[in-house]
């Protein structure tokens, strides 16, 4: 198995709601037919699925999805990005978990909940340069 994310998939709650908010955010939305909402990233997608349609899938009970404890890492070449973003985030409708903030370790970050409580860390790590396309890599590229 190849070391890479291809899709992301988020469970949600209100599909129009979940979109909503992306497109907020400044996404642009892929056109599906197949029942997902997918935003195309550097490398990845991330789709929005009906949490109920998720579980019928995988073939579990949608209790059983849970709340997995990850965050999703956005990561920005410049340290004033980080604020600009979170506020970007709060005026599309996310709640703020964590305003951004210098970290102890040398970086800056602050986090946001979508509207079904996927957290999104906005980060700028300056030992981990982005490319020139935007893609992270543990320790950059250069």
């Amino acid at each position: 198995m190849q070391q890479r994310v291809s899709l992301i998939t988020l469970a949600v709650s209100d599909m129009g709601r979940s979109a909503a908010f992306y497109e907020a955010l400044g996404w642009a939305r892929v056109k599906t037919d197949d029942g997902v909402v997918a935003f195309d990233l550097i490398g990845q997608t991330l789709g929005l699925y009906p949490r109920a349609k998720l579980a019928e899938d995988i073939g579990i009970r949608e209790a059983d999805l849970g709340r997995g404890a990850m965050t999703l890492g956005y990561n920005v070449s410049e340290k004033q990005e980080v604020a600009a973003l979170i506020d970007v985030a709060r005026a599309a409708g996310a709640r703020i978990l964590k305003e951004a903030s210098d970290v102890f370790w040398g970086g800056h970050h602050g986090y946001f909940a979508d509207p079904d409580g996927h957290i999104w860390e906005i980060a700028h790590n300056p030992f981990s340069p982005l490319s020139d396309e935007g893609a992270f890599r543990w320790n950059g590229y250069g």
